[in-house]
């Protein structure tokens, strides 16, 4: 009979132990929220920095089962850097199979249109794990720009904006790759015959494309206005392009801001009031549209034009017509400022 309970008693013991282990490693871990919620892992954590991640990002209710389990299977030792994502009521196994599988989820890497170099980078790094210091390193890489078939001055004109999806360890380097040779498939099918029209090469669209960028928010009038600086271009005109002064008093003050008639005489290699030609290099990185419109530039006979007050712009063939145009701007700008003059009074 004593023989029987001993029996009964080991049976309990190792069904209790059996169910404490299956609670462990099957039981939900996680708490309950809506959703889903991320996580970081840098190379070269260890499991207490894994384990620290987890509780800062409230992913687990029990970190004490979660090393348990991780050191008991020997998974502590495989987890892999990377971003994950997980739900609500996942399991310790479930947490440990992500974590050592690398089963990473891509995070988005948003390029903005018609930004400065340091303000793409900025964009570039934000949801990844290199800096932005990073990726303006990559892009006055010489010898990454030379394997790309550019150079310092241009490649950060070719990052073509848009939404990426990367891994979160992704590097810089390979990033500015990766968005470049989008640009490379985009420009084939969508520019290249368009700018033999023109005789333009890729960096002399590029370049042109990035003033139209900065000139104009109007999409139909970007062919139109392109179509201008050509007409100068051939005429061997300056290009008298606004977004170049102030490219380069971002240059040399930092940031953008209203221009004088004293801009238009700083000595600055991109001021094409004083240079004529192009700029030596992009002013920006253009979107698709202003890449598009500038590489079908229309063709007509128009050689200026000035901003209009229904925010687009007027267009004239001769001098004393765009004189016309921008009184009729002068007079509205200075009507809208006494107008903002009343209303503070």
């Amino acid at each position: 009979m004593r023989r029987n309970r001993i029996f009964v008693f080991t049976i309990v013991i190792i069904l209790g132990l059996g169910a404490g282990g299956s609670w462990l490693i099957w039981a939900p871990n996680t708490p309950s929220f809506d959703g889903e919620r991320a996580l970081h892992i840098p190379r070269g954590s260890i499991l207490v920095h894994v384990v620290d991640s987890l509780e800062s990002r409230e992913l687990i209710k029990y970190s004490w089962s979660f090393r348990l389990v991780a050191n008991a299977t020997g998974w502590k030792d495989q987890i892999k850097a990377g971003h994950y994502v997980f739900s609500s009521g996942e399991s310790n196994f479930s947490l440990l199979q992500t974590l050592r599988k690398g089963l990473q989820t891509p995070v988005s890497l948003r390029i903005p249109a018609g930004s400065r170099r340091d303000r793409i980078a900025s964009s570039a790094a934000a949801n990844m794990a290199f800096e932005a210091e990073d990726f303006m390193a990559a892009l006055s890489d010489t010898a990454l720009a030379t394997s790309l078939g550019t150079d310092t001055l241009h490649l950060f004109s070719y990052m073509l904006p848009d939404t990426y999806r990367f891994y979160w360890l992704t590097d810089a380097t390979d990033v500015v790759r990766r968005i470049k040779r989008e640009f490379d498939e985009f420009y084939e099918k969508e520019a290249t015959s368009k700018a033999s029209i023109h005789g333009l090469s890729r960096d002399e669209v590029v370049s042109l494309a990035a003033i139209v960028e900065w000139e104009t928010r109007v999409n139909e009038e970007k062919s139109r206005v392109a179509g201008v600086y050509l007409n100068r271009l051939r005429r061997r005109w300056p290009l008298q392009a606004d977004p170049t002064v102030q490219y380069a008093l971002i240059e040399l003050e930092g940031g953008r801001r209203r221009l004088f008639f004293r801009d238009y005489k700083i000595d600055h290699p991109y001021n094409t009031y004083l240079y004529q030609g192009l700029p030596p290099g992009p002013i920006t990185n253009p979107s698709r549209s202003s890449l598009i419109k500038t590489a079908q530039a229309e063709e007509h006979d128009y050689m200026f034009f000035v901003a209009s007050p229904d925010g687009g712009h007027s267009f004239n063939v001769d001098l004393r017509s765009h004189n016309r145009d921008a009184n009729i701007l002068r007079r509205y700008l200075a009507q809208r400022r006494r107008e903002r003059a009343n209303a503070e009074d």
